[in-house]
């Protein structure tokens, strides 16, 4: 990929599953500044654990990490969450919306509503990124994506705990990039 390229990237937006935590943390590790973009991370998980995991992450990496709520600017040089048990959307206005409506896959939130709310917002300039799991979520929001000129990356799914995400996404669509975590990680540390 051109560096000319690289360099548009208004969004990072990581969408994972089961086996996900961990390839987060692989690529937030190699991840040593504060990136010049935003990151978003949707991840399947219980509401019980919603706090814990914005713990686990500041004391992981140097990037500030926030929860998603209604409403609040997305800035840049900031690691965002998506809050349990809601769907995470993208105003044109650079800002969160949060929805309740029915599961996607059984999930909520869902990686496919919040790849293509991302893709309409920021189009070329969005990186998705979709990691280990062990269902369909995130494939067809990619592939809108990816129509709609974003960048697509896909863990390599035999360095995936459970490979069954990636491998959808792979199976109906040709994406940019196939990485390892710790290489996706590099990748955005070039950014």
């Amino acid at each position: 990929m051109e560096k000319n390229q690289v360099s548009r990237f208004r969004l990072a937006l990581i969408g994972g599953s089961a086996g996900g935590l961990d390839a987060i943390l692989k690529i937030m590790s190699r991840l040593q500044q504060v990136p010049s973009y935003p990151i978003v991370i949707v991840l399947h998980r219980k509401a019980d654990y919603d706090t814990l995991l914005v713990d686990l992450l500041e004391n992981r990496t140097v990037i500030p990490v926030r929860e998603a709520e209604e409403k609040i600017t997305i800035e840049n040089g900031y690691l965002y969450v998506a809050p349990a048990d809601f769907h995470l959307l993208f105003e044109s206005d650079g800002t969160f919306a949060l929805d309740a409506s029915e599961k996607v896959n059984y999930s909520r939130p869902s990686i496919d509503v919040s790849f293509i709310s991302a893709a309409e917002v920021y189009r070329e300039n969005l990186l998705c990124i979709l990691l280990s799991g062990a269902n369909a979520d995130g494939t067809a929001g990619m592939k809108t994506a990816r129509e709609l000129g974003a960048t697509c990356i896909v863990q390599a799914p035999q360095s995936a705990e459970v490979p069954f995400m990636p491998e959808s996404a792979l199976k109906e669509m040709e994406v940019d990039l196939v990485l390892a975590a710790e290489s996706i990680g590099d990748f955005m540390a070039r950014l």
